[in-house]
């Protein structure tokens, strides 16, 4: 028996800032409870993450992660912005991000980002065939490009300035897309 959706009975605003919006949901379900739920709404064009590969090489950034306070080793990631398919995203946040315009993209998986509470999506790009493309984007400061091998990459995930969860299902879909693993 194929189980039916919920039923929100009614979705109310509670906060909004520059970058987060957050709700309120009062949902029903088949067994006739009532629960509330809060959840944080993203732009609905979500976001992509590139894993750019240059001479057998991921191309990755340092780049400061305010949330953690520290400098994040990981794949060059940006919003899709309005009007922008997440082709033309990966496109322009290679070449403002890493320098590169891929000749090659494929996307390799659309995920989740914590989908108990966020609507927020993640477009997992896998970007070949680069060339020297630069483009100005909206950094407050130079990133720094590491090129790790792609044969280390049990390296790459014990580092740990790699922390995030993205990036670590950026490899399992490289490593799979390759069969590596």
């Amino acid at each position: 028996m194929k189980n039916l959706v919920p039923q929100i009975l009614s979705k109310k605003h509670l906060l909004q800032s520059n970058i987060f919006r957050v709700e309120q949901l009062e949902i029903k379900f088949n067994n006739g409870v009532k629960m509330q739920y809060e959840r944080m709404l993203s732009s609905s064009n979500g976001a992509v993450l590139i894993i750019a590969i240059k001479d057998n090489c991921f191309v990755l950034i340092k780049e400061y992660a305010v949330g953690m306070e520290r400098y994040e080793l990981t794949f060059a990631k940006g919003k899709v912005d309005d009007g922008e398919t997440w082709q033309q995203a990966t496109e322009r946040e290679s070449q403002e991000e890493l320098g590169f315009l891929p000749n090659s993209i494929k996307l390799l998986k659309t995920v989740s980002l914590a989908s108990s509470y966020m609507t927020h999506r993640t477009h997992i790009v896998l970007a070949e065939n680069l060339i020297i493309s630069n483009a100005v984007g909206d950094e407050p400061e130079p990133l720094e490009i590491i090129y790790w091998p792609v044969n280390d990459w049990q390296e790459l995930i014990a580092e740990p300035s790699f922390s995030e969860g993205r990036s670590f299902a950026a490899i399992l879909l490289y490593l799979t897309e390759k069969n590596l693993i």
